[in-house]
């Protein structure tokens, strides 16, 4: 979908600027252009496509169905599940994280899909269907989907929504005034469109700062770390692999596709497959750079719960996975 940015980031590196390949400033810089062109297109196409969304659909009746008791948690799977099948990063699941709360979606059904988006899509299932078999596969996409799910029912029940960045309330009220101003005027689509175009470059100013500096932390550090930099700490022999394999992570900045090589080449060298695949979750579900750009729509509080529940859920998962693997 987006070789054409390969080409282009390929070019401006090695045409233009002239630097060679397998250079750690190459790889970072290469990595920088592409992903910041990337978000910033799936940023737009995002924002503006849930702006048309919530110009039709009331914030209060979407608020209300999957607030609705008796759907007995099941809104946190059905989020999970819509994760599964929109192939971001972390860091690009951030604008539909900001599409979800401005369209009144519960803060934890958001979380939940916010966590299962950049951990399971069907590029991930079918290298790791290659690289591990199926059985290994179906634990990891069930894994997967629970985390997403329990993470955000456990996020839902703690009330965090007061721990919101004013920039988002501020969105939410603007919101909600469009769409009650739409209602009221009962304008069509091309009378709609300025005002969803409005806001959502509103939007993009807002973020583009924060995004800009998240990719540059993830480029330098997939440009600087060397993969074998970690496999001291995961061995076997030590209990407390798991939990430091998760938290050494969060330092680490991929996707799940970019990093199952890595998770391959750690459990060839002897590294525990739960273990390695808590790793994984790690650097795809937690990021520095994912915290940066958090920032813009979290207060710090809400970041560091949101890390605390979503990494002792993953320990919880590495440890399973080594029971019954």
């Amino acid at each position: 979908m987006f070789d054409w940015l390969e080409n282009i980031a390929d070019w401006l590196v090695y045409d233009v600027l002239h630097l060679d390949q397998g250079q750690h400033l190459t790889e970072a810089l290469r990595f920088f252009i592409y992903d910041t062109f990337k978000i910033l297109i799936l940023l737009f196409v995002v924002i503006f496509f849930m702006g048309i969304v919530n110009s039709y659909f009331p914030i209060d009746k979407v608020k209300n169905y999957l607030s609705r008791k008796k759907l007995y948690g099941l809104e946190y799977l059905m989020a999970s599940l819509f994760g599964v099948v929109t192939p971001f990063c972390s860091c690009s699941s951030v604008p539909l994280f900001i599409g979800f709360v401005k369209g009144g979606i519960p803060l934890g059904v958001t979380f939940a899909f916010l966590i299962t988006s950049p951990l399971v899509n069907e590029v991930a299932i079918g290298l790791f269907i290659g690289l591990f078999g199926i059985k290994v596969t179906v634990i990891y996409v069930i894994s997967g989907i629970l985390l997403g799910s329990i993470s955000g029912a456990i996020l839902q029940k703690l009330k965090l929504e007061p721990y919101l960045t004013p920039w988002v309330q501020d969105v939410l009220a603007t919101a909600q005034r469009d769409q009650d101003k739409f209602q009221e005027e009962q304008q069509n689509f091309k009378q709609r469109l300025p005002i969803i175009w409005a806001e959502a470059i509103k939007i993009i100013k807002g973020i583009v700062p924060y995004v800009v500096v998240g990719i540059a932390i993830g480029a330098l550090m997939h440009g600087y770390i060397p993969e074998g930099f970690f496999e001291q700490y995961m061995s076997k022999d030590n209990l407390f692999a798991v939990p430091i394999a998760t938290i050494l992570a969060i330092p680490m900045y991929s996707n799940a596709s970019g990093i199952l090589p890595v998770v391959q080449v750690l459990v060839a060298k002897g590294v525990a497959l739960g273990t390695a695949i808590s790793f994984m979750m790690g650097v795809v579900a937690l990021s520095l750079p994912e915290a940066m750009l958090l920032k813009k729509v979290m207060t710090f509080k809400l970041i560091a719960i949101f890390f605390a529940v979503v990494t002792i859920c993953i320990i919880i998962s590495g440890y399973v996975f080594n029971l019954i693997l």
